[in-house]
């Protein structure tokens, strides 16, 4: 398989705490790859120096070879462990607000068919509950088509049916052969999802 992200002793700290210390990792193509750690292991350190979001203290982050630059964050969609919604609207009219700030977004239907969101387009973001609020970022994330997918803690505080629910969109996800990467403390999680 092909290398589409690599890390090279990635290092972050924060003040006198080093929350990552040199890691190495290369995710391939296609695959779900999880990042299974309890709170505070530096995870979502991480994961935002891989986005790009985040500037290492040290270390290399390669996509496709190549130090990640401006075009990379056009490549990846993100899932962030929270995130503020426009409030007074609906889950349709946010949809179609997010697909607007990207020159070849994926097609409506197509995010409402794989996010499970027909039943809650006319609802007010501030009426949905955790298991339809994570469906909902979860298009957005997906809207520009990308090439590689965050999911920083997708799942937390989720009951177990929506979780459930949640690991079946994540399944569809894969199906499409898009790239993965998926931060979790829950073992099951990792051991279902990830490659």
């Amino acid at each position: 398989m092909k290398t589409i992200l690599e890390a090279r002793k990635l290092s972050k700290s924060y003040g006198k705490l080093l929350a990552v210390d040199a890691v190495d990792l290369v995710i391939e193509e296609g695959i779900c790859f999880g990042l299974l750690g309890p709170n505070g292991a530096g995870k979502t350190t991480t994961i935002e120096m891989l986005e790009g979001i985040l500037t290492p203290d040290g270390g290399q982050i390669l996509f496709q070879g190549k130090p990640i630059d401006k075009q990379f964050k056009k490549k990846v969609g993100i899932q962030f462990q929270s995130t503020a919604l426009p409030e007074f609207i609906t889950v349709k009219e946010t949809l179609d607000l997010f697909r607007a700030f990207y020159p070849e977004p994926r097609d409506i239907d197509e995010l409402i068919a794989i996010c499970s969101l027909a039943d809650i387009l006319k609802q007010d973001n501030r009426k949905l509950s955790g298991g339809q609020r994570q469906r909902m970022l979860l298009a957005l994330a997906i809207i520009p088509n990308p090439e590689i997918v965050f999911l920083d803690e997708p799942t937390t505080g989720l009951d177990p049916q929506a979780r459930r629910n949640f690991w079946d969109l994540i399944k569809k996800i894969k199906m499409e052969k898009k790239t993965i990467l998926l931060t979790t403390h829950y073992m099951e999680e990792a051991e279902l999802l990830c490659d």
